[in-house]
């Protein structure tokens, strides 16, 4: 596999599992494991070999493109958690594909929307009963979403009946929430403190990554919704620590 990423400068997940064999989650783990060790860099989709000069020719993927990976497990984990809110409530909407792919399902309910994801702020614009609040900040355009010391103001003068929350990873080993950089973290941490109730969305495939920025753990979740592919020794154990599972 080493030999392969070196020799190929980028490699897939699908690609791997087509050279030798396999199956993509077994790629996926085992990519994790040397990316833990330092041996290779873990990219969306794929790794690249560790150094700069690699990392930098690698073509990151679009919103857009990410969206449409594993479409059908988030559209279905996204109609799951909208049936978890009631019209007139007050929700926060986090940034990332998993969640926008709710507020589709969110489109004919009454009520109201903060969050700085500018693609689910696109979706529900045109929709009369959804009353949004855009909290502010620098655009960040490769991910459609709002960043910065102005969105973590705003959040400081909110309250939401629930957050969804999204997530670059989980670890199974002792159930944290991951992201990929520390930028995001207040933002996340200011939406979870003003939610009476947090509804993380994570699809199977977030259970085979790792990422470097710890951002809750069971603790502070209510309600996590997956689909039927999540590890259910996991899952067991978001249920033993009294979280709710979805299984959508």
């Amino acid at each position: 596999m080493l030999r392969a990423v070196g020799a190929d400068q980028a490699v897939t997940v699908a690609g791997l599992a087509d050279r030798l064999n396999v199956s993509p989650m077994t790629i996926r783990r085992d990519l994790e494991t040397l990316a833990g060790q330092g041996k290779l860099t873990r990219v969306h989709g794929g790794a690249v070999p560790v150094g700069g000069a690699f990392h930098a020719a690698v073509k990151w993927a679009s919103f857009n493109e990410n969206a449409a990976h594993r479409m059908h497990e988030k559209d279905r984990i996204g109609a799951a958690a909208a049936d978890l809110v009631h019209d007139g409530e007050t929700i926060l909407i986090d940034v990332g594909t998993t969640t926008l792919h709710l507020a589709r399902h969110l489109r004919s309910r009454s009520l109201t929307v903060i969050t700085t994801n500018l693609a689910a702020y696109e979706e529900l614009l045109p929709i009369e009963g959804v009353q949004l609040i855009l909290l502010g900040g620098i655009v960040n355009r490769h991910y459609r979403a709002l960043a910065g010391f102005l969105a973590e103001e705003a959040l400081q003068h909110v309250r939401a009946d629930r957050l969804f929350l999204s997530a670059s990873a989980v670890r199974g080993s002792d159930l944290s929430v991951l992201d990929d950089t520390a930028v995001d973290l207040r933002i996340k941490r200011s939406m979870i403190a003003a939610a009476t109730q947090v509804v993380l969305l994570a699809d199977a495939e977030k259970f085979t990554y790792t990422r470097p920025v710890r951002v809750c753990g069971a603790d502070e979740l209510d309600v996590v919704v997956t689909d039927a592919g999540a590890p259910e020794d996991v899952l067991s154990a978001f249920e033993a620590a009294g979280v709710r599972v979805i299984r959508a």
